[in-house]
C-alpha cells in the first residue's frame, strides 16, 4: 500500500486489538489483490440510545490505481453479533473481498455478456394463411409462423420485432417472435 491505513474510532476507544484486526483483514486483501493504494476504515461504536444498542457500523473505502475506488458501507442486519466490533469487522472485510473480486473480473474482462436477440422488420404478414416474413437488418428475408408470435396478436408491415432463429424445412425461420414496444423497448 503506498499510504498507511487510516483507521477512525467514532464513539469508541481505539482498541490494539481491533488495530490488529483492520491489519489482518487488509493484509488478506494486499495478498489477494496487491494493487490497493490507500484504504480507509470507520468503525462506528452502536447507538446508545436503546438498551439493546444496536449493529457497529463499520466503512471501508479503498483506493485503486486509476482513480478506482471500492467503498463499503455498513450493513443493516437485525443481528445482535454485529454489536461487537470485531465480528462487524470481519463482515465488512468480507464484503469488500468480493467487491475486490468483482471489480478485478471486471478489468480483466471476465463478465458475463448476454446478447440481445436481434431485430427485425415485418415485411408482410398473411393472417388468413398464417405466416408471414420479416426482413433483418443485415437484408435477410425470414419465414415465421402466427404461432411463433408471443403475443398472438395481429402484426402489420412496418412493425419491429425481436425473434430467434433456427433452421427450418425450408431455410432459416423466427421462432419465438415478440413485438418491440414504443422506442423499441421490449
Amino acid at each position: 500500500m503506498q499510504t498507511p491505513v487510516e483507521i477512525d474510532f467514532q464513539g469508541l476507544k481505539g482498541s490494539e486489538q481491533l488495530r490488529a484486526c483492520v491489519m489482518k483483514n487488509i493484509s488478506v486483501l494486499e495478498k489477494r489483490f496487491g494493487r490497493i493504494t490507500a484504504c480507509r476504515v470507520v468503525i462506528k461504536a452502536p447507538s446508545e440510545r436503546h438498551r439493546t444498542g444496536g449493529p457497529c457500523e463499520i466503512t471501508i473505502r479503498l483506493s485503486l490505481p486509476q482513480g478506482r475506488e471500492v467503498d463499503i458501507g455498513r450493513s443493516e442486519k437485525a443481528d445482535d453479533r454485529f454489536g461487537d466490533p470485531v465480528v462487524a469487522l470481519n463482515d465488512a472485510f468480507k464484503r469488500a473481498r468480493r467487491r475486490l473480486s468483482d471489480h478485478a473480473r471486471r478489468m480483466r474482462g471476465h463478465v458475463k455478456s448476454h446478447d440481445s436477440p436481434p431485430i427485425a422488420t415485418v415485411i408482410r404478414f398473411d393472417d388468413a394463411a398464417g405466416f408471414g416474413f420479416l426482413e433483418t437488418q443485415d437484408g435477410r428475408e425470414i419465414y415465421f409462423h402466427k404461432n411463433s408470435l408471443l403475443d398472438g396478436r395481429q402484426v402489420p408491415p412496418g412493425t419491429r420485432v425481436t425473434f430467434f432463429e433456427e433452421m427450418g424445412e425450408k431455410g432459416p425461420q423466427a421462432s419465438t417472435v415478440k413485438v418491440l414496444g414504443k422506442h423499441g423497448l421490449r
